[in-house]
């Protein structure tokens, strides 16, 4: 698998070349040359940012079944990590075809392989609009990690106009 090195921060990862990447920090790979023309499979998981900042994935719940219509933005069920329980969308306008049965009975591989066996669903139809490739993503993710210090930091009040030198809590 091809792959990109990405480091800024605290954060490092490798992408796959071969994704499209959701501003939503999803991953969506062809299983097939008719998905890019909106006629295949598409096989969708978390990247790694994500994965990171839900922590490690205990519980997958979709309320969606294979057959299900599905579109950008629906709600098609929950994911629930030890850091937060968090709405999980759907990044396809197509048709939904299943979960990664692997992942029913170890979540933990979303964090542990996330681009390979963490899958978490399979989806014929096309990516949602604005989906980026790994060049895109990667000037995203610089974008979100700047944003999120800078408000990190911003919280701070410096020890000079009388506060304490530790960082404002996070909402």
């Amino acid at each position: 698998m091809d792959t990109i090195r990405f480091r800024h921060a605290h954060f490092t990862a490798r992408f796959p070349v071969d994704c499209r990447y959701s501003p939503a920090h999803c991953w969506m790979r062809p299983l097939s040359d008719a998905a890019d023309a909106g006629n295949g499979i598409w096989r969708v998981g978390f990247t790694k940012f994500a994965t990171r900042m839900l922590g490690e994935l205990v519980e997958m719940t979709l309320t969606v079944g294979p057959g299900a219509a599905m579109q950008p933005g629906d709600r098609i069920g929950t994911v629930e990590g030890f850091k937060a329980v968090s709405d999980l969308f759907s990044v396809i306008d197509g048709t939904f075809h299943g979960p990664n049965p692997a992942v029913a009975t170890e979540a933990c591989l979303t964090h542990s392989d996330p681009y390979g066996a963490g899958w978490l669903y399979e989806a014929s139809g096309r990516p949602e609009p604005g989906h980026l490739d790994v060049h895109g993503y990667i000037a995203l993710l610089t974008e979100t990690i700047d944003r999120l210090q800078a408000s990190r930091y911003s919280d701070h009040v410096p020890e000079s106009a009388g506060g304490d030198d530790s960082p404002g809590v996070e909402s």
